[in-house]
């Protein structure tokens, strides 16, 4: 499988960087570039800080708020899945073809995961009409566990049990380090990573621009 790498922002050349800047605006506030490229150069013995450092973005530092987005070029191979949700019912990646999907992973003893839910829904809601989709893929609990969370936070969209489920894991596996829960993803029409966000969404706007500014695509 070819790995999809994201392209960091401020790496990208100023005419593939214009047409983001409404979502750079957005995260001014919460995404602070220097001091963060200070805090990984301490971490000298650790691997993935090593790897943003350098641009390669092989992996993700756990707890830091990432927004990565990939042009259309560099976005590789669709990502090909199916599994069983929570009421039994089985979903794919076909089932979706022609859409965008939000991709959400999460369990249920995520911190994270339970503070960004009512904000996940206030996309939902936000980006009705525009052709989206929404997945959950729960990757520790089973479904009794799954069911009475969502019943709890009243999610509206299903979430597949990817606990037992080695295939729904290895098909993620070069977009979604289970280690950085909760992560976000947008999939394109193509079925394609389009930009993924790591740790928890806390604005609802910021998401609201991806999935529309991807929906809006046009290849």
């Amino acid at each position: 499988m070819t790995r999809r790498r994201a392209q960091k922002t401020d790496a990208l050349p100023e005419d593939a960087v214009r047409p983001r800047r409404r979502v750079a605006r957005r995260l001014a506030a919460v995404l602070i570039t220097a001091s963060l490229a200070a805090t990984l150069a301490a971490c000298s013995n650790d691997p993935l800080a090593q790897q943003y450092l350098e641009g390669s973005n092989k992996g993700f530092i756990e707890g830091d708020f990432q927004v990565q987005e990939v042009d259309a070029d560099d976005r590789g191979d669709a990502i090909v899945f199916d599994g069983t949700t929570q009421t039994g019912a089985t979903v794919s990646s076909a089932d979706y073809s022609g859409q965008v999907l939000v991709v959400n992973f999460w369990y249920a003893a995520c911190g994270p995961c339970r503070a960004e839910a009512p904000t996940l829904e206030q996309v939902v809601s936000d980006t009705d009409g525009e052709n989206v989709s929404f997945l959950g893929v729960n990757i520790y609990d089973q479904p009794e566990t799954v069911a009475s969370f969502m019943n709890t936070y009243s999610i509206s969209y299903p979430s597949i049990i990817a606990v037992d489920d080695s295939a729904v894991n290895l098909a993620f596996a070069d977009a979604v380090p289970l280690t950085a829960v909760p992560v976000t993803l947008v999939i394109d029409k193509q079925g394609r990573v389009a930009s993924r966000i790591v740790g928890q969404l806390t604005d609802a706007s910021i998401l609201v621009t991806l999935v529309s500014d991807t929906a809006a695509e046009t290849s």
